[in-house]
């Protein structure tokens, strides 16, 4: 190892680095990769590696899997909670990893700090110890939490109304994220950044519709309002194409996935359901639930797509982990990030203010599960 005033090389490139970080360079984004950071310096790659080692020990940057390295926010920077109380599944990692992706990416832009842990909300958990519990994650220097609010039950969701009680009481401001409390009919009493979910649904029904399907059913889950907004658009795409239908018109047929059943169990009695409607065309509220479908519909003799055509949403990553990939409605979760820390930072300086509900745009991904393509050596799709 080459030394200069006794010092390793690596050494000297941490410090190098060091000096420019603490001018603001990176703030917040995204550094060099290692062969970057070692072809500027003439070092190898290994001395590069090492040199960001000694800049993660002393908490300068931190690693974020498979985006390379990043510099730590200054203190000074806004402290924001991420709560995601997502339903217990086989897709809950998946989902929360889509859920902190956005505010990742927005931190590489703009400094902040994530706290994923600022809130271990418990059933077990009182008004006193909830209330304790945010005062001193506000005095910590948290300014804000976002909540992704429980869908899977009723206890559930009492939990998520005594911690909003208790931000409320502490003075701590709450944005919601892709949905408004569990029940049909609540009134949004905290701002809202969502997916557009009735606009997904509509495109993906008439993405059926334009395919010739004619007996398109939906699939949800829970009384919240991404699924009734899911429903909504459903229905208002059929109910367009029926204004210019000339034969028989289009009927509605929405489907409930039992949570009290086991995933196999539940998609099993879909499965049933859809054969018994004779659909030829499903939406689905998630990708998993939609690769649930095809695999059921598969072990029934059906084809996927030529007998019925299945679309999820979210663009997880088990969508394209099969033959079939799934035709999907991508989840905006950069977008959604950026409103909802713009929402907070209004909500902090206005605290009286209405709560707003903001809907961000997703995009429709065709893949295999709808319509007959073939993957081209860029990785998109021609059609058949």
């Amino acid at each position: 190892m080459s030394e200069s005033n006794g010092a390793p090389k690596y050494v000297e490139v941490a410090a190098a680095l060091e000096v420019q970080i603490g001018t603001g360079k990176w703030d917040g984004g995204r550094m060099p990769s290692v062969r970057g950071i070692a072809t500027q310096h003439g070092v190898s790659v290994v001395t590069a590696s090492r040199a960001l080692q000694i800049l993660r020990d002393k908490g300068l940057i931190h690693t974020v899997e498979r985006s390379g390295s990043v510099r730590v926010p200054p203190p000074t920077a806004d402290r924001w909670a991420l709560v995601l109380r997502l339903t217990p599944g086989p897709w809950q990692k998946a989902t929360i990893s889509l859920s902190r992706v956005g505010f990742e990416a927005l931190a590489r832009r703009e400094p902040m700090h994530l706290e994923s842990d600022a809130f271990p909300l418990a059933q077990n958990l009182t008004e006193t110890q909830l209330r304790i519990t945010v005062r001193r994650a506000r005095d910590a220097g948290v300014g804000g939490a976002f909540l992704l609010p429980s869908r899977h039950s009723d206890p559930e969701t009492r939990l998520d109304e005594r911690f909003l009680d208790a931000c409320r009481a502490e003075g701590l401001p709450v944005v919601l994220l892709e949905r408004n409390l569990r029940g049909n009919n609540r009134e949004l009493s905290h701002d809202l950044v969502a997916a557009d979910d009735l606009d997904g649904a509509a495109r993906c029904t008439r993405h059926l519709l334009d395919l010739g399907r004619r007996r398109v059913g939906i699939v949800v889950a829970s009384p919240t309002s991404s699924h009734n907004d899911k429903v909504s658009g459903y229905l208002f795409a059929l109910h367009a194409a029926n204004q210019t239908r000339t034969g028989p018109k289009l009927e509605p047929v929405v489907l409930y996935q039992n949570s009290d059943q086991s995933n196999r169990e539940a998609y099993s009695v879909l499965a049933d359901q859809i054969r018994q409607h004779g659909l030829d065309g499903v939406l689905c509220y998630q990708d998993y639930t939609a690769m649930g479908l095809i695999f059921e519909l598969l072990n029934r003799g059906l084809k996927v797509p030529d007998d019925v055509a299945v679309v999820g949403a979210d663009d997880l990553p088990i969508g394209e982990q099969f033959a079939i990939g799934i035709t999907t409605y991508a989840y905006p979760s950069e977008g959604m990030a950026e409103q909802a820390v713009r929402l907070m930072r209004e909500r902090r300086q206005n605290p009286g203010r209405r709560p707003l509900k903001v809907v961000v745009p997703g995009h429709l991904i065709v893949r295999e599960s709808s319509i007959g393509v073939q993957r081209t050596a860029d990785g998109g799709y021609s059609v058949q």
